[in-house]
């Protein structure tokens, strides 16, 4: 017998989604911190054998604070040895000061904070994301400062 070649091929059964995977990719995404927050959660709920490895990642080199905390607090639920994090004294972007000129720069005069802020996020995604994981709720207040301390 033929085989019809107009016929759709009988659905396979979709590959098992390995969580881990899934949750490694979302502690991957540089440019989206709650992703990075809500995978240390749930790697530490998870208790698979490579969510130590990924909080640890987390933990020693993520620039959002919060993320840090969650990791190390997902180490220590998961029994794990893991030092608490501190806030970095520095900004956690590199070359900040710069970022900032160039963006501001590069929209008209008498623009507002908000033309300014909407740009940055436009531009630099990565860079937005890490200073609103960072400052929390004085994001926007801090942020103002360091565009008025660019004129």
């Amino acid at each position: 017998m033929k085989k019809n070649p107009n016929s759709t091929p009988e659905a396979a059964e979709p590959a098992a989604i390995d969580p881990v995977t899934e949750l490694k990719r979302a502690a991957s995404r540089m440019s989206d911190w709650r992703a990075r927050l809500g995978a240390a959660k749930e790697l530490a709920a998870l208790k698979a054998p490579q969510s130590a490895a990924i909080l640890r990642r987390l933990l020693a080199e993520d620039p959002v604070l919060p993320v840090r905390e969650e990791a190390y607090r997902g180490l220590v639920a998961l029994g794990e040895q893991a030092q608490a994090p501190v806030r970095k004294a520095s900004v956690p972007v590199k070359g900040l000061d710069k970022i900032v000129v160039r963006i501001r720069k590069s929209l008209p005069n008498g623009h507002s904070f908000s033309d300014f802020k909407e740009k940055l996020k436009k531009m630099r995604l990565d860079v937005y994301d890490v200073l609103e994981g960072d400052k929390g709720e004085q994001f926007d207040a801090w942020l103002e400062e360091q565009w008025k301390a660019s004129f």
